[in-house]
């Protein structure tokens, strides 16, 4: 089972934030193993969960990386975003405090992130639309406004969960080869200028283990 794991042209650093309970560890483990958990609970630190795709004519390993309950304790610090070429902003549809705090989201994470870092707003729990607070309308100009991708999306029915991962990561993967056309050096290409590990080519992948929080 390791092999095809082996088999990628790219690893990108994706990382989850936004406010305790939006869905963001339920999206990730949508994506990455398409399971959903009804009764998943706060867990302190931070995990991640991998997955290849073909983007182009190139694989991608998407590494997605969750608070795991972080956020509840404002706990977060740079090493969380360090290396990131791309951010899901989450909120919950059915909570407007939750889409209240995004900027105060977006600004820790332009703080802390490079600022070429590809950002998508996204609206979850689409499954429970009868309880909407937060009108799509309202979100998308919010979005549009700001520069960032947007999508709303369902972990529980899978909505547009995989369209939320696929954008950006071809939005990332497309800024990308834009750079490298741009760049005379075609063996190191980073949208992280601090980490190009991330996005280099995989001769020698990173492999993080303990992220010191």
């Amino acid at each position: 089972m390791g092999s095809p794991e082996e088999d990628y042209n790219f690893v990108f650093k994706v990382v989850l934030i936004g406010e305790s309970g939006v869905g963001k560890t339920n999206l990730l483990s949508r994506f990455t193993r398409n399971e959903f958990n009804h009764d998943s609970r706060t867990t302190i630190g931070v995990e991640f969960s991998t997955r290849t795709i073909l983007v182009g004519d190139a694989m991608v390993k998407a590494q997605i990386w969750d608070t795991a309950g972080l956020e509840r304790y404002r706990a977060i610090t740079s090493a969380y975003y360090r290396g990131a070429v791309g951010a899901l902003v989450v909120f919950d549809i059915t909570k407007h405090q939750t889409y209240d705090v995004v900027d105060r989201w977006l600004k820790e994470l332009y703080d802390h992130a490079e600022a070429s870092i590809v950002v998508m707003l996204v609206g979850n729990k689409t499954d429970l639309a009868q309880a909407r607070e937060v009108p799509m309308e309202e979100a998308k100009m919010f979005a549009d406004n700001n520069g960032l991708l947007f999508v709303e999306t369902s972990a529980l029915d899978s909505t547009n969960v995989e369209e939320a991962f696929e954008t950006i990561l071809k939005e990332i993967f497309y800024k990308v080869q834009k750079q490298k056309q741009r760049s005379s050096q075609s063996n190191t290409v980073s949208l992280a200028s601090e980490n190009p590990a991330s996005t280099a080519p995989a001769q020698a992948e990173r492999r993080p283990c303990c992220v010191p929080l």
